[in-house]
């Protein structure tokens, strides 16, 4: 078994595979094993998404991450707690180390860029060929590809140095208003930062907050998940008024998978069209503390949202000058900053991704009817120009969301490694 990309998705592929007894060997062309771009950052103050007690990387076993928290870090060995990612990104690392010891042989790690997909393996950059009965992409997120151009216009918010150019009292304009935005902002303020940032995103909201307790799941109705949209959503919302809109997303989060196999490709547009913004703020929600500062920088007059379509970015002399088109189809002064900030996401698009093309050029790959990502059958196996799922080459993480909606966070992740690991097995 062959694992391009080394981050949370392929290292912990690779030790699920190690502990049925299935060699891998894991390619990654950064070197750095489990921790992928989320739990790579070094600030304290960037926390997790989800609860310590859900954050297990493995399925079946709830409490090993918050066991690893009790031994190597006990102050943030709550279970309702939200652990700084870069602690998650060590217990990943010491879960990979720890079975590569107990499994001795299995893991073989691989520093090196990929090239190519072959029908043998994959071809790396320095020529050198891997085989394997099979290929799995866990690629990760890719950066975004929205703003480019003048040098004041951060494209990539995770390159090394990124935002080391931006002074104390800079104002900045964001493109997007999602999880990204508040991890540079939040980096901004830790640094001294105290200029204003004005963020721009089609809907023009930010992530909602957990609750301070758990989250606990509300039983859907009948209504909620099956028939039309338009059913659907009244019954969410009517439970949402009866119970908490929280508990109606925890209610959703162990079947959405299913729901999103079982929708049609116009049920799928139709949801990506209307609802996907309100279904991204209101499900992959922030630590409380987070919204806290949201509020306070809202309240100092230092954040706004804006909600409208980037036109484009004009290069001044004292700066950068944002055209934007406000969803209300009012006109609009551009938006004016030292810098703009690609905060819009990972920018999948499989059609032009340097591995991926060539499989579809090839028909060992097809994109799935919205274009949005290849297309996979319910274990994760890349479906070919037929449509027959082809059992050499898989894909696992944040890349299949076309296929499975939510494959971005780590309780969905697991999930799916289990699934691709029991079909493997």
């Amino acid at each position: 078994m062959v694992i391009v990309g080394g981050g949370f998705s392929g290292a912990m592929l690779a030790a699920r595979l190690a502990e049925r007894g299935r060699a891998s060997v894991v390619i990654d062309r950064t070197g750095d094993f489990g921790r992928g771009v989320a739990y790579s950052t070094p600030f304290p103050g960037h926390l997790l998404n989800v609860r310590s007690g859900r954050m297990s990387a493995v399925e079946g076993r709830p409490g090993d991450f918050v066991d690893w928290l009790t031994t190597h870090a006990p102050d943030h060995a709550d279970p309702d707690g939200f652990a700084p990612r870069a602690l998650y990104g060590r217990y990943v690392q010491d879960r990979l180390a720890a079975v590569e010891a107990a499994h001795p042989g299995l893991i073989r790690r691989e520093v090196a860029e990929v090239a190519a997909i072959t029908e043998q393996g994959v071809r790396l950059a320095d020529g050198r060929m891997i085989t394997g009965g099979a290929v799995v992409l866990a690629t990760g997120n890719p950066p975004p590809r929205t703003a480019k151009g003048d040098a004041r216009v951060l494209s990539d918010p995770w390159a090394p140095g990124a935002l080391d150019s931006i002074t104390e009292a800079d104002d900045v304009v964001i493109i997007g208003t999602g999880l990204t935005m508040i991890d540079v902002v939040q980096t901004l303020e830790a640094r001294g930062w105290t200029g204003r940032v004005a963020a721009l995103s089609f809907k023009g909201v930010a992530p909602l907050p957990h609750g301070y307790g758990h989250d606990a799941p509300a039983d859907l109705p009948s209504d909620a998940v099956a028939g039309p949209l338009s059913q659907r959503l009244k019954a969410a919302r009517a439970l949402a008024r009866r119970t908490d809109w929280r508990a109606v997303m925890e209610g959703y989060r162990p079947i959405t998978a299913r729901l999103w196999l079982e929708a049609t490709t116009a049920q799928r547009a139709r949801f990506l069209r209307h609802l996907r913004p309100w279904w991204d703020v209101h499900r992959h929600r922030i630590a409380p503390q987070m919204a806290d500062m949201l509020t306070r920088l809202e309240d100092q007059g230092r954040l706004t949202l804006r909600a409208g379509r980037l036109d484009r970015i004009e290069t001044q002399e004292e700066g950068l000058a944002v055209h934007w088109r406000p969803a209300d189809g009012a006109a609009a002064d551009p938006l004016t900053a030292a810098w703009v900030i690609d905060c819009t996401g990972p920018a999948h698009d499989p059609a032009t991704h340097a591995l991926t093309a060539p499989l579809i050029a090839a028909g060992r790959a097809r994109l799935e009817p919205l274009g949005h990502g290849l297309d996979l059958d319910a274990d994760g196996r890349v479906r070919d120009a037929a449509g027959h799922a082809d059992g050499r080459l898989w894909m696992v993480g944040p890349p299949a969301r076309a296929a499975y909606w939510e494959t971005i966070a780590v309780p969905d992740i697991r999930k799916r490694i289990e699934i691709l690991v029991g079909a493997l097995a």
